[in-house]
C-alpha cells in the first residue's frame, strides 16, 4: 500500500459519493443539500431525539455550528425541535415525515443508480467492489467511532 493507492482509494469514494448524492437529488427532483445538512440529518436518522451538544459532538464540531444547521433544517422542514421534558434547556431532534419520505426518495434513487452502475461493470470488477464492502463498511464504523 502506497500513498499513491490510498490518494487514489480517497479520491474514487469521494467521487463515486458525489456523483451518486448528485444524481440521485436530480432523479428525486430536489436540490442538494449542503453536506454539513445531510450530516446533520443521517445523524438525527440514526439517533432520533439525540440533543444539539450531542450531535455536536458526534459531528466534532461547535454546538452553535449544529444550532445553525438546526435552525436551517428546522426552517426547510426537515427536522422537528422538541424540548426534553426531563431538562427544559435541552433541545431533541426528530426528523419530520417530510425528511423521512426525502430520505427514503432519495434512498431508492441511489440505489437504482449504482445497482445500473455496478452492472455495467465486468463481472471480476462488480464481484470485487461487492466483496470488499464488509471492509469498507468496517473502516467507516471504526473511523466514525474514533471521531
Amino acid at each position: 500500500m502506497t500513498d499513491e493507492t490510498v490518494d487514489q482509494l480517497g479520491g474514487a469514494l469521494g467521487d463515486l459519493h458525489r456523483m451518486l448524492r448528485r444524481a440521485a437529488s436530480q432523479r428525486a427532483g430536489r436540490t442538494t443539500l449542503p453536506d454539513a445538512q445531510v450530516e446533520v440529518l443521517r445523524l438525527v436518522q440514526r439517533h432520533p431525539g439525540i440533543g444539539v451538544r450531542e450531535a455536536a459532538e458526534r459531528l466534532g464540531t461547535a454546538p452553535n455550528t449544529i444550532s445553525t444547521l438546526v435552525g436551517e433544517l428546522t426552517a426547510a422542514g426537515l427536522l422537528h425541535r422538541e424540548r426534553d421534558p426531563a431538562d427544559r434547556r435541552t433541545i431533541r431532534l426528530e426528523l419530520t415525515d417530510t425528511a423521512r419520505e426525502r430520505i427514503a426518495a432519495y434512498g431508492r434513487h441511489r440505489r437504482d443508480l449504482l445497482a445500473a452502475a455496478l452492472a455495467e461493470l465486468d463481472g471480476p470488477d462488480r464481484e470485487a467492489l461487492l466483496a470488499a464492502v464488509p471492509a469498507l463498511r468496517r473502516l467507516a464504523v471504526s473511523r466514525r467511532m474514533a471521531s
